[in-house]
């Protein structure tokens, strides 16, 4: 009879048939164990990145899964019904470029060591990562009481306690938000259920940025499904505001062409009809959460949000201010809002 594994690893794909291999590689030298399992999880298009998966030799036993939803949380969910029960769980993006053992073993030591939840923080180059740096750093330190630099980051390792805690949360979540958790949404309600299990949650610092598939052409698909998630915590009526730490930005320059084309893409996804009423960010933030601790459906308060979002993100990327400046203007927004959603009535909004 095969034991069962303490450690199990997770790699949700969707045609990361370039990458899949030495992300496989990287996550087997980072178990360095015969007993651990590596689950892929795989809806791709084609056969090929299962393909790829399955010639890739490693020491850990591994699982194929195929013709999984083409959620990146139903494919997670599907493998942590299968294979994550009552063992540590490592999460690993399968669209790295520079997959690095070291990462992988860090979290796992993490979690380890005692924490219920370790997530990679890692330097952010500054066009991107405009929905963790913008929204979800705050909205993730208002519901749990956690500063995580990067709550959305991917690669993460989780306590058997944190898993324990994810079916009963997941099945009752209202059916919208449930379909935002099988999605992109993943990542956060994962964070969210692990600040149930309890404590620490730890982000581990790392010092080189991680290179991956650009995601801003998902942006619309990735807002829809993750930020209700991170809204519905406003439920509860319960605000936190933990002291929010430095941004780490890197540099890199973006041609005047692309910036164009990104700027146009922005303005094609404003919505004929919108809600949005030119209130400055991040009150217009401040206004979708209050709007969920009013009843407001979570889904329902991220669609009146994203005029305005698309909004600040243009402005953002229009901007020309030294990386410095713009960490510093990043650290006042979230800060500003912790503190609008914990002192100010919110019918004065």
């Amino acid at each position: 009879m095969t034991p069962s594994p303490e450690v199990v690893a997770i790699l949700p794909s969707r045609d990361e048939a370039d990458t899949i291999a030495a992300v496989t590689r990287a996550v087997d030298a980072a178990l360095d164990d015969d007993r651990a399992l590596i689950v892929h999880a795989d809806s791709s298009s084609t056969p090929a990145t299962a393909v790829a998966f399955r010639a890739t030799v490693t020491r850990a036993r591994t699982v194929c899964l195929t013709g999984l939803p083409t959620g990146k949380g139903a494919r997670i969910l599907r493998a942590l019904d299968h294979h994550g029960q009552e063992c540590t769980v490592l999460l690993a993006d399968t669209d790295t470029r520079n997959p690095d053992p070291a990462t992988y073993r860090a979290l796992l030591n993490t979690v380890v060591q005692g924490a219920v939840m370790a997530l990679a923080d890692y330097p952010r180059y500054w066009d991107e990562a405009n929905l963790t740096n913008h929204l979800a750093r705050g909205l993730i330190a208002l519901a749990t009481g956690h500063d995580v630099p990067q709550p959305l980051a991917g690669d993460l390792a989780l306590s058997a306690a944190t898993i324990r805690a994810v079916p009963e949360r997941y099945h009752a979540l209202p059916g919208q938000l449930a379909r935002c958790v099988e999605g992109y949404g993943i990542d956060a309600f994962l964070l969210q259920a692990a600040a149930h299990a309890g404590e620490p949650i730890v982000p581990v610092r790392l010092a080189r940025t991680k290179q991956h598939a650009p995601s801003f052409s998902h942006l619309p698909v990735i807002f829809a499904q993750a930020v209700p998630v991170l809204l519905h915590p406003a439920v509860s009526g319960l605000a936190r505001a933990p002291e929010v730490g430095a941004f780490r930005l890197t540099d890199r320059t973006v041609p005047a062409r692309q910036r164009r084309q990104m700027l146009a893409q922005l303005r094609a996804l404003r919505p004929a009809e919108g809600r949005y009423d030119g209130v400055a960010w991040p009150h217009a933030l401040a206004a979708a959460w209050w709007a969920v601790a009013g009843g407001v459906a979570a889904v329902t308060a991220a669609q009146w949000l994203w005029p305005a979002y698309l909004d600040h993100v243009s402005t953002w990327l229009a901007d020309t201010s030294p990386m410095a400046a713009r960490a510093r203007t990043l650290r006042a927004a979230a800060t500003e809002l912790l503190v609008t959603l914990t002192t100010t009535p919110r019918d004065s909004s």
